[in-house]
């Protein structure tokens, strides 16, 4: 057997497709097809190696290969993955399973204008938020920050969750649209999309555009951390049905997480796909992940194995995913969202996936046997 490259982590374990449970089984199809939007997109823009090791430039000859393949059906797409890659098993950090929740694209009613009904906003990033990098990060500005408010006298925090919802940004002209929901408008932040319904029956996508740049804190943690909910029993089920019992409490629970997230409308596109991710594709239900974008590159096709995980196949979650989006929560090298699609009926499913799973990475073949 060929050395691993140096240059992965030594967190990737090779192994073989056929140590992969349930990989025969996969239909992986719909994979192979978010896969060459990924390629598509690389082609205008690369996207950014990861820390693991798995180089975007090992992609090209994949890409490559792909992208000649327009009829692919289902023997010749597992071909290709078989052919192209080899796969390795992911470690957590601690030496245990990994962990995969669930994430989908909301569907909710809103308005372009502002009535008594439709009051709560969802805004557009602001011309006074500037991004923020090691060139022009000013002293004192915590690390983690990758965006901060321009003042007169330089870079500082911007406004956080609540300083918003109290009034910061009102009479700038920076309202996208408007909803009739706080919880609603809250999970869109969490979810960073939604597909949204106007009277007139026309619809409108948005998806992110950029955020505050502070620590996001879920609601489930800090309903967690009063004793409200379990770590057994919190979904986005339970957190809504909290809200609703507690409509008084909201402000209380939802200012603790700081982070707020800034829109942009986003074209409709194919509609039986979900919306425009970090990695600039489509998502594809049931096909795309979101992962730690500094340790993961966009893009790598993983395997995953949720034993437990029964709500989506009814029975064990056994699926090759792309990873095609990110996002604050998702942090570690075996964790992922997946996205499962697009209104209520996928947001029932992804608001209970929280499992353990098995990781395992598709290398391109040049990185482990170079």
């Amino acid at each position: 057997m060929a050395a691993q490259s140096a240059a992965l982590s030594p967190s990737l374990e090779r192994v073989s497709f056929s140590d992969m449970p349930g990989w025969r089984e996969d239909k992986v199809l719909s994979a192979f097809r978010a896969f060459a939007r990924s390629a598509r997109r690389v082609a205008v823009k690369p996207y950014r190696t990861g820390a693991l090791g798995i180089a975007l430039s090992a992609f090209a000859p994949v890409h490559k290969a792909a992208l000649a393949m327009p009829e692919a059906d289902e023997a010749s797409a597992r071909a290709f993955f078989e052919e192209h890659f080899i796969p390795c098993h992911i470690r957590a950090e601690d030496g245990g399973s990994g962990f995969v929740t669930g994430y989908y694209e909301p569907e909710v009613e809103a308005s372009r204008e502002r009535t008594e009904r439709f009051c709560v906003p969802l805004y557009r990033r602001p011309d006074d938020l500037l991004d923020v990098d090691d060139e022009n990060r000013p002293a004192g500005l915590d690390p983690y920050f990758a965006f901060a408010r321009k003042t007169d006298n330089g870079l500082v925090e911007y406004h956080d969750r609540g300083a918003i919802d109290r009034g910061a940004l009102e009479g700038r002209g920076l309202e996208l649209v408007w909803l009739d929901n706080r919880v609603d408008a809250y999970f869109i932040h969490v979810q960073g999309a939604a597909r949204l319904r106007f009277e007139d029956g026309s619809v409108m996508r948005v998806t992110y555009a950029a955020k505050s740049g502070h620590y996001f804190t879920g609601a489930g943690k800090v309903l967690i951390e009063r004793g409200a909910l379990s770590p057994e029993t919190v979904t986005m089920q339970s957190i809504r049905a909290w809200f609703s019992e507690n409509p008084d409490r909201i402000d209380e629970v939802l200012w603790k997480n700081r982070s707020f997230i800034f829109f942009r409308e986003t074209d409709a596109r194919a509609p039986e796909l979900g919306p425009v991710a970090a990695a600039k594709v489509q998502l594809t239900p049931g096909r795309s992940i979101a992962v730690d974008r500094l340790l993961h590159t966009f893009g790598t096709p993983f395997f995953i194995h949720a034993p437990e995980l029964d709500v989506v196949d009814g029975g064990p979650f056994r699926r090759l995913m792309i990873a095609q989006d990110t996002g604050s929560a998702i942090t570690g090298q075996a964790r992922a969202d997946l996205f499962i699609g697009s209104g209520s009926a996928a947001g029932e499913i992804a608001g209970v996936i929280r499992h353990r799973a098995d990781f395992y990475a598709l290398v391109p073949r040049a990185l482990v046997e170079g």
